[in-house]
């Protein structure tokens, strides 16, 4: 899903850097000066923005705190920073959430849910128009992220599994290229790599997308929980400056569509494409919805449930409930005493009746 997966390899080892780092690194602290980082991705520009336009800085300066939003230009890379205790919060999935903070042993909490990929991702096959097709075929993807997981929805769906494919390990930077060789038949990617192929190939055919299973690859801002605990003025400087952005957003903004697109190297058009396949919760109420639904707690028992079946729910978990994680009603999915991923409505309802 994200263009901002730089390195493969930083994925399947960025659990293990962080072991045993992040849980004592970050230690519980009321302050004033915070670092958060965020990397470039269409749902996450809205906050490179929120700086640039100083909006982050004014609501920041509401409640007597400093705020630094720093851009790190390796996705994963920015989570193991985040993990490791440099920053005090990070934009990352649901499932990049589970696999590396909380698998780490970092207390971790999804302050914001701000979209989720309704068409971002996809599965495209070479000369062939359903997915059933793609069993026995080799399929290049980025190995253990959001696309591997949405190839296994994919397979699911038309009752095939992974044993029924074969996925090659491909850098999101190399799919374009990739796509020309005929060596490639399959291919699961993200915006732009997708759309990018789907236009200049007329042999690509979309077989399957993210909008198949709305609501289960989730863009998150997550900050570490203990922070959050001594430093709630964090959590309402960064919720109101978020959707104070949403709220321009919803309204069509020119300049700030216009510098969101820019900055993440597209045109207006480009962005605002990637936009309509893009479910933004422009109201802090459909975001408030989102955090209370029945659905979340399923969405992430699948997630937790693909995790452990890849080895990447952290060294020697014996199942898929090994992590804990609490959602806003108090319920809790896996280990109650080892609780390490909180979805969390507290603040996006503060925003939703108006009382940052």
């Amino acid at each position: 899903m994200k263009q901002i997966f730089q390195s493969t390899s930083k994925l399947l080892v960025a659990t293990s850097l962080v072991i045993g780092l992040g849980a004592s690194s970050l230690m519980a602290e009321t302050k004033d000066k915070f670092q958060v980082a965020w990397t470039i991705y269409v749902g996450w520009m809205p906050w490179d923005y929120a700086q640039q336009e100083g909006i982050v800085s004014k609501w920041a300066e509401k409640y007597g705190i400093e705020i630094e939003l720093v851009q790190v230009n390796d996705y994963i890379e920015s989570i193991n920073q985040y993990s490791a205790g440099k920053f005090d919060g990070c934009v990352m999935t649901n499932m990049d959430a589970l696999t590396i903070p909380a698998a780490s042993g970092v207390d971790s909490s999804a302050l914001i849910m701000g979209d989720y990929s309704n068409g971002n991702d996809g599965v495209i096959l070479k000369n062939k128009k359903s997915m059933s097709e793609v069993k026995g075929l080799n399929v290049n993807l980025v190995e253990l992220s959001v696309s591997h997981y949405l190839l296994a929805r994919g397979l699911e769906s038309v009752g095939l599994s992974e044993k029924d494919v074969t996925v090659v390990n491909t850098s999101d930077a190399d799919m374009v290229a990739a796509y020309s060789s005929d060596e490639v038949t399959a291919m699961t990617t993200w915006n732009p790599q997708l759309s990018e192929i789907l236009t200049n190939n007329k042999s690509a055919n979309l077989v399957y997308d993210s909008s198949k299973i709305p609501g289960e690859i989730i863009d998150m801002l997550v900050v570490n929980t203990e922070t959050l605990k001594d430093n709630p003025k964090l959590a309402k400087a960064l919720t109101g400056a978020w959707f104070e952005v949403m709220s321009l957003m919803k309204k069509g903004d020119t300049k700030a569509l216009t510098m969101m697109a820019e900055a993440s190297g597209t045109d207006l058009a480009g962005y605002k494409s990637q936009l309509d396949s893009t479910m933004m919760f422009y109201d802090p109420s459909e975001a408030l919805k989102f955090a209370q639904s029945s659905a979340l707690p399923a969405t992430m028992k699948k997630v937790s449930e693909f995790s452990f079946d890849h080895g990447i729910l952290g060294e020697g978990a014996p199942n898929a409930e090994f992590i804990g994680m609490e959602f806003p009603n108090g319920d809790i999915y896996g280990d109650k005493k080892n609780v390490k991923l909180r979805f969390i409505d507290t603040y996006v309802k503060m925003a939703a009746e108006g009382q940052l």
